[in-house]
This record gives structure tokens, sequence and C-alpha cells, in this order.
């Protein structure tokens, strides 16, 4: 993993061509069967240190197609957008979907307004070839109250306007406090459904997060028939990670998710981007992992 950010510049101008027709080669065929991919928070510590070497390893590995989870200073792993986007081009890898928490400051209640922030970062998505915006958090100040809740559901439906301007769409990411945490006797999970508009708010089903909270991915997946156009595929086994939570995420197959049946209901239902995070790893090395579970994908007929 030792190739240069300098040396990649370099040489992506000679592939830059073939590298394009072989990114429109496997989007016919995604398009056609789904996107199986990794998030790459599965792999964040590799990512941190060597963000070219581990693309390359994930793009051997048999992955092309990734989701983000670092845009800091308008950079998205240090790099400027038009620069990851070719770094994902040279190695043949898609990138539709990326996790940015969009947070009380990037709304100017005063001017009913975005703030410059949140309109760089979809200005930046759609550079580096987004279609869907994640938020993949929802702050505690924005569901204290109902009103404060449905203000936010209000600026959320706001983001998917401004996201669709760019021929984008924003989405919301769960965590477990969204059913476990209650508004006027319903689950907050619930009322994110009711009030976000589907036509601009998609949604991303963690399929283990929501373990912790007490619920099962299954149920949730047939309560919202076609609301998932994309689902984080994960497992979970009983923590040993002393962390508070009860549960913790592990190869494919091997928790207590019924993962295949979850992303099969998901598949039949509309959902067409299959992410795979591993958040924990149980002593493995985190990109063994990653082409362990992109085998039992494959496995299943993903």
């Amino acid at each position: 993993m030792g190739t240069t950010r300098r040396s990649f510049l370099k040489s992506s101008a000679l592939t830059m061509a073939a590298t394009t027709l072989f990114s429109k080669e496997i989007f016919a065929a995604f398009a056609k069967n789904g996107f199986v991919g990794i998030q790459l928070y599965s792999v964040r510590a590799q990512m941190g240190t060597d963000a070219l070497g581990t693309l390359k390893a994930l793009s051997d590995i048999g992955y092309k197609y990734v989701e983000h989870a670092n845009y800091v200073d308008r950079k998205f792993y240090k790099f400027s957008p038009a620069e990851f986007k070719k770094v994902l081009d040279d190695h043949g890898i898609l990138m539709h979907s990326g996790h940015t928490v969009m947070a009380k400051k990037h709304w100017d209640v005063d001017k009913n307004d975005f703030t410059d922030a949140w309109k760089y970062t979809v200005e930046d998505a759609a550079v580096v070839g987004q279609k869907y915006v994640i938020s993949p958090w929802l702050d505690q100040s924005m569901r204290n109250t109902m009103d404060d809740f449905k203000r936010y559901m209000d600026v959320f439906n706001k983001s998917g306007e401004l996201c669709q301007k760019s021929g984008m769409k924003f989405g919301y990411h769960n965590h477990d406090f969204e059913f476990t945490a209650m508004l006027d006797g319903q689950k907050l999970y619930d009322l994110i459904m009711t009030h976000t508009d589907p036509k601009l708010v998609a949604q991303q089903l963690d399929m283990g997060n929501l373990y912790n909270g007490g619920a099962i991915a299954g149920d949730i997946v047939k309560q919202y028939p076609g609301r998932f156009e994309l689902m984080h595929v994960k497992d979970e086994i009983k923590s040993t990670l002393g962390n508070g939570e009860k549960y913790e995420s592990t190869v494919l197959g091997k928790g207590i998710v019924n993962t295949k049946e979850v992303t099969d209901t998901g598949r039949n239902g509309g959902t067409k981007y299959f992410i795979i995070e591993q958040e924990s790893y149980q002593g493995q090395d985190p990109l063994d992992a990653a082409k362990e579970d992109l085998a039992i994908m494959k496995k299943w007929g993903y």
C-alpha cells in the first residue's frame, strides 16, 4: 500500500479514458443487479493512513462500489472532490453515496436557508459523483420536542430539494436511538418515516444498528415496504467490547440479524444499494473481513 498521491496524479491522466469506459461498464452491470459495495468506515484506520493503497486493496478484492464516511474541510480523505473522483476512476470504483452529518449549524433560521457549509457539502458530493447525500445522525437538539422535530424534518425535505437541483437525493441512515426515543407516544423512527417525503428523502436502513434499540431488522423492512433505497448490510453478535452497547458487528451470516433474509426482502422491495459495513472484527484484519463479507454476498447471489 505504498502508492503516493503524487504518483497517482501523474499516472491518472494516462488511464482516464480506459477507466471512464470501465466505470460505464460496471455501472451498467450494477444498474441491472443492484450495487454491492462497502462503507469505508469498515476500513477506517487503513483509509486514514493510506487511502490510495486501501482503495487499491478493496478493488483487488473485488469491490467496485464504495460509500464514504469522511468529508472534512471540503475534502474526501484529504483529497479535493475532483482529485478523489480521479482516485475512484483510476481503480474502477463508483461512489454514489456518502455520509455527512447534517447538523443544526447547517440551517440558518434567520435566513430560512442552508448555510454555505451545507451548500458546499451538496456541491462537492455532486462533483465526486454521488447520487445520495446521507446524514447518519439526528442531533438531540433536533428531537427534544415534537415542534423541534417537525421543523427539522421540514429541513430534511428542503435538503432533498437542494440535492435534487444537482441530480441527487438526500438520505437518512438510522442508528438505534430512533427505536427507543419517543415523542408524543410515538417512536422517533416512525415519525421520521411519516414526516419525510419519499420523493425527496431516501432511507438507508442499517440492519445492525437498530438491534441495540430493541428493534428487529426484518420487522422494519416489512413494516415499510419499498421505503429503503439503500441498506447497510450488517450482522451482529453479543458485544464483548464493554462500550455499553449490547451488540457488535461481525462477519455476515455469523450473527443474529438473518442478514440474507433481510437483504433479500429489501431487494424484492426495490432496494438497489447493498453496502457492507463491519465495524468490529473479533481480532480479524479489517481487509480480510471485507474480503470474507464480499465472498458471502456473492454466495448469496449478489
